[in-house]
């Protein structure tokens, strides 16, 4: 009867165990379909961080990156109606009333402060597409994009297009974390868990009290406390939640630009001298001496020119004659 009931006892304890664990995994499956639908929630644009491959678009090769010191001065452009409601390159869906933008090489999403520098109107647009393909371009920007920033109408406006890397180095941590938490299923990244900071000291001795062998080892001086993974999470979202607040309308004060096409930059003044020469049936032609990291380059140069549509005939010349690489430049 003793052994019957010891074995007894140890069915049930087993069954209680087994039930235990069941609940336990039952927690953790509902804790992930929580965190799940947490991330659809919160990213409700339904795209994904992306840098992306090299790629070429009609023999021109692209290369994105991360590149947080983007600043860049060109002829901005719009799209709309004809792309409403398609997928962007990063999976998102298009919007021509959202204030967003496509851009060649930088990543997506991130943030950029575009500024008309023909009426100063400055504006924080998302990116999250690529283009424009059409040269000349610098930036495709969102149908209710070009009504703020004044230039709908027109079509295309001389612009100043700045990264804001803060924001934009925040909502790609957002996004990656949320893609490898999307993978790996589950609530709980053990590479991203939080480590414990311990700070101690060595202590004096109260009185009456005999000394411990033992000792703790100070933190090293000079170095700042760690920011807690919390308070870091907190900023980067305050971050991204003030890049996207609106009204985002902003007036900078611009100086007058003129436009040029740069058929190319080249180390030596005879090469450049050369290809001034083959071009000067299209008008001033000059050479632009600058000094880039600490090298001296001299740009050909085609202009002033009066509007962007001169500035396009003049860009296709100049490609024509045999340099593909030829943009339009605003200074």
């Amino acid at each position: 009867m003793r052994k019957s009931g010891l074995r007894a006892a140890l069915v049930v304890s087993g069954v209680y165990l087994f039930l235990a664990g069941c609940a336990e995994t039952q927690l953790l499956i509902h804790s992930a379909k929580r965190a799940g639908q947490a991330i659809d929630s919160d990213g409700d644009t339904g795209g994904y961080y992306k840098v992306g491959n090299p790629y070429q678009i009609d023999g021109i090769w692209y290369h994105p990156e991360e590149n947080y010191e983007y600043d860049e001065t060109g002829i901005a452009s719009w799209y709309g109606a004809k792309f409403h409601g398609k997928l962007t390159a990063n999976g998102e869906v298009y919007d021509m009333n959202a204030l967003t933008a496509a851009h060649r090489t930088l990543p997506m999403p991130s943030f950029v402060r575009v500024t008309n520098l023909e009426n100063g109107r400055s504006l924080v647009l998302k990116v999250n597409d690529r283009g424009p393909f059409a040269k000349g371009r610098i930036i495709d920007i969102s149908r209710r994009g070009s009504q703020l920033l004044g230039f709908q109408q027109q079509g295309t406006a001389r612009v100043r297009v700045q990264i804001l890397a803060d924001q934009s180095r925040a909502i790609a941590a957002r996004m990656q974390n949320q893609d490898q938490l999307a993978r790996v299923g589950s609530p709980i990244t053990v590479d991203k868990m939080p480590k414990a900071t311990v700070s101690a000291e060595t202590l004096p001795v109260p009185d009456g009290a005999s000394a411990s062998t033992s000792t703790v080892t100070p933190a090293p001086a000079g170095q700042p406390a760690p920011i807690p993974q919390a308070t870091e999470v907190a900023r980067q979202e305050d971050l991204i939640k003030n890049a996207e607040k609106e009204p985002r309308l902003g007036q900078e004060r611009v100086e007058p630009t003129s436009i040029f096409v740069q058929a190319g930059a080249f180390g030596l003044f005879e090469n450049a001298n050369k290809v001034r020469a083959s071009l000067s049936p299209l008008g001033n032609v000059f050479l632009d001496r600058v000094l880039v990291n600490g090298r001296d380059l001299f740009r050909v140069r085609v202009g002033p020119i009066a509007n962007v549509g001169e500035a396009d005939t003049v860009l296709a010349r100049v490609v024509g004659t045999g340099y593909p690489d030829a943009r339009i430049i605003v200074d």
